[in-house]
């Protein structure tokens, strides 16, 4: 296939995943009523066959399809309110009660205190969860006011960190905020573009495989938990991105103590980056661990003094709810123990496999550890919450194993798993998607390993830019 079909054939499949991203958020275009599930997997699909296409596109035309393909689908994901989460919500009113003066941590989205901050996007009628009368009179102490809004779990109090919250503060100044879902899900579109920017230049100066931005920019996870769920696990990923860059060229104590810092903040924006932590620590662990720690409790300690104990949120009740506290939540692990012994065997697997990733990573390509023990979290949590994997789909594009994709391809089944007849038992459903995601890995290693012997491919996972790209293209890819 010449180069020019090559194009055209990429610019269809991102076409027809634009569309079906669409269809998902915008079930109104949807005569037919197809489930999301089919609808997530044929753009999926789509994804892999454009990035499959890419790889024999010259380097300038591919970093252009990257940027563009990654636009036009993030529009489409923002075109509509967002679909699969409400999240969005409680950033918006975190966002509003800072601006009030008020410490995100101090008090529910339901406290009589706020009411004046109510108005009617996040507070009206209609709305999902309603705060009764009844339960009111029920918990006089939790001084509540009756009403229904869109914030879900509106008596208990904030889960997001403090980098999140001046993030949600941030979005609150943005033109229209008030009255609209839209800014807050066009600026996390926005910084899934940067990412994927942060990406191609990162590549390209570590001289990998600049193509394999494409795993993130086009990545129907990406386009949906960004451009229309807005979650903040996206800015975390955007940091944590700029961290391990940093650490994994870090050849002075300055530059060790910036990457550390990073990375406390990304973990102080969404719990999710620690997973990269055990990958980091091969070279200047102290320092490292020390930087990380000291950015993670500057940024509580405001907070501390305001609210004291309160600043731990959500977190015990939101552990408690998914079943991670009763051992009920452990999908594959639930398949042969349970209650205690669960927690446990989940407890050791992430231990074991943390220990193996701080012994054998390689500090100059942290990534791959870091896929590693991203993807051991997932398979052990296996959390209905297909946003919990943004963090794998950026590691991946570093690392360049597209099979590790399956993880978060995994996370929209673990979410809607209903397919008619072929749904497989709800107990069950956790470890199908992720065990399937499990076999998947486990294929492509053998896959790898057998062209490796055969001598059809090298053992370096993602192959450096090529001579030939760098001769045509001797500024790169801008």
């Amino acid at each position: 296939m010449n180069v020019k079909l090559r194009v055209a054939a990429i610019g269809l499949a991102l076409s027809v995943m634009a569309g079906l991203v669409l269809l998902v958020v915008r079930p109104s275009l949807n005569p037919a009523h197809i489930r999301p599930l089919p609808l997530v997997a044929a753009a999926w699909v789509a994804f892999l066959a454009a990035a499959w296409l890419l790889r024999k596109v010259p380097l300038r035309a591919s970093v252009v399809l990257i940027l563009l393909g990654g636009i036009a689908i993030q529009l489409a994901a923002v075109s509509a309110p967002p679909k699969n989460s409400d999240d969005l919500y409680r950033y918006i009113w975190d966002g509003r009660v800072q601006a009030a003066g008020i410490d995100p941590y101090e008090y529910v989205p339901a406290a009589r205190q706020l009411t004046g901050l109510r108005d009617e996007l996040l507070w009206h009628p209609d709305a999902y969860w309603c705060v009764k009368p009844a339960y009111v009179a029920k918990h006089p102490a939790a001084e509540l006011a009756a009403g229904c809004t869109a914030i879900n779990r509106p008596t208990v109090p904030t889960i997001y960190p403090p980098v999140a919250e001046v993030y949600f503060l941030g979005v609150h100044y943005l033109p229209g905020s008030d009255d609209s879902t839209t800014p807050i899900q066009a600026t996390t579109a926005l910084v899934a573009v940067l990412t994927t920017v942060l990406l191609l230049f990162g590549l390209r100066g570590l001289g990998r495989e600049v193509r394999m931005a494409a795993l993130w920019s086009w990545c129907p996870t990406v386009a949906l938990e960004a451009g229309n769920s807005a979650h903040v696990d996206v800015v975390a990923v955007a940091i944590a991105a700029v961290a391990l860059l940093v650490l994994a060229t870090a050849r002075t104590t300055r530059r060790t103590i910036l990457g550390g810092v990073l990375l406390g903040l990304a973990i102080a924006t969404k719990v999710t980056p620690v997973l990269t932590v055990p990958a980091v620590l091969k070279r200047r662990w102290l320092t490292v661990a020390a930087a990380a720690g000291s950015a993670f409790v500057v940024v509580y300690i405001p907070h501390v003094i305001a609210v004291g104990s309160k600043v731990i949120g959500f977190l015990p009740g939101y552990l408690k709810e998914e079943g991670y506290t009763s051992g009920t939540r452990f999908g594959i692990i639930g398949l042969f123990v349970g209650g205690r012994a669960a927690i446990v065997t989940a407890v050791l697997v992430l231990a074991v496999v943390a220990l193996a990733v701080l012994r054998y990573s390689d500090p100059d390509q942290p990534w791959r550890g870091a896929v590693v023990m991203t993807a051991a979290a997932l398979a052990v949590t296996t959390p209905p919450f297909q946003w919990y994997a943004l963090l794998l789909v950026m590691l991946v594009a570093l690392d360049g194993h597209p099979e590790w994709l399956a993880f978060a391809a995994a996370g929209y089944y673990a979410s809607e798993p209903n397919m008619g007849r072929l749904t497989v038992p709800y107990k069950y459903h956790d470890a199908f998607a992720y065990g399937m995601a499990l076999l998947i890995v486990l294929a492509g290693w053998l896959v790898r390993r057998e062209l490796a012997r055969r001598g059809i491919v090298g053992t370096e996972p993602v192959p450096v830019v090529a001579a030939e790209d760098r001769l045509a293209d001797p500024v790169g890819a801008f």
